[in-house]
């Protein structure tokens, strides 16, 4: 077996390359490395909308359950939901259980430490020598020492866009908005924050079936926003991918902004408001060299970083 993790997890086809058996040792695994000071860990689970989810969650929660952590099944969020919520209930890990911008046969699973972030390499190598070594953390444990699932007091989904609403400074009456959810996670939660800013909103790809997540629609297929945006008259257009950490804008004119435009034309904005600290952003290193010169033009400095957001 080669190296289970990439830039963004552990990804493959569902019950073909991500099985149930690896989701279950990846819950064990990852339990006993991120988890190791504590006596009765909790982890959080997070997911999106595709049908291969339930099983993996399951697989996952099994896994976790049998070396004595507990469970948080937050259900269907977005991704940094998951890293916001892994904080706010003093967790000792995330799980997204996600293939992000892939068709759904497709799924994945990322962790995140107790501080919302994803892991760094040398944690994902100690959980990957563990499964490639077949080393068996389950000690085996019994009675009252089996982990349970615990029942969050309050509506995952709910806090998250609770905590959006309240980092905005800003309102949106007046202002027509589409939203393109691509039938994933933020079906729910992108249409309630917006409306709660006082924009008037439009959705599309929000009635998700566990197998049309991302199909024709979403991050990586903005034409139906573009289309959406100019036959409303809206003032923008934001396209999410399956698991929301991706983004796609569209202007008024219908006109597709891909996240080197997007960066650019914020960073412009934050500098001329005196907000953008030290006059810097960070893109990655296939950013591409008009952003660079863009952001020259503008005396604001680039730092790069690797491809994946753990960088």
């Amino acid at each position: 077996m080669g190296r289970l993790f990439g830039t963004d997890g552990v990804r493959g086809i569902a019950n073909k390359e991500l099985t149930p058996e690896l989701a279950f040792n990846l819950g064990k695994a990852g339990t006993f490395v991120l988890s190791s000071e504590s006596k009765r860990p909790t982890i959080i689970i997070g997911r999106d909308t595709r049908v291969s989810g339930d099983m993996l969650e399951n697989a996952l929660t099994a896994g976790i359950l049998a070396v004595g952590g507990n469970v948080i099944k937050a259900g269907i969020i977005p991704t940094p939901a998951v890293a916001y919520l892994t904080r706010y209930y003093k967790a000792d890990a995330g799980i997204v259980i996600s293939a992000s911008h892939n068709t759904f046969e497709y799924n994945g699973i990322k962790f995140f430490n107790s501080e919302g972030f994803k892991l760094d390499d040398l944690i994902e190598e100690k959980i990957e020598d563990i499964i490639i070594s077949s080393i068996d953390v389950n000690s085996h444990i019994t009675g009252d020492l089996i982990g349970k699932c615990l029942e969050a007091e309050e509506s995952a989904a709910e806090l998250y866009a609770q905590h959006l609403i309240e980092t905005a400074d800003f309102r949106l009456d007046g202002r027509k908005v589409v939203l393109d959810c691509a039938n994933g996670a933020s079906y729910q939660v992108a249409r309630r924050v917006y409306e709660s800013l006082g924009a008037e909103v439009v959705t599309i790809g929000d009635m998700p079936d566990g197998i049309n997540i991302n199909d024709g629609c979403g991050s990586t297929h903005p034409e139906k926003l573009q289309e959406r945006v100019v036959k409303e008259g809206a003032f923008i257009g934001l396209a999410f991918d399956g698991d929301a950490d991706r983004l796609i804008v569209s202007d008024e004119k219908g006109r597709a902004l891909d996240g080197d435009k997007t960066i650019a034309i914020c960073a412009k904005m934050l500098k001329k408001e005196g907000r953008l600290k030290d006059d810097k952003v960070t893109a990655t290193v296939m950013s591409n060299i008009g952003f660079h010169k863009a952001m020259e033009a503008e005396n604001i400095a680039v730092d790069l970083t690797g491809v994946g957001d753990r960088y």
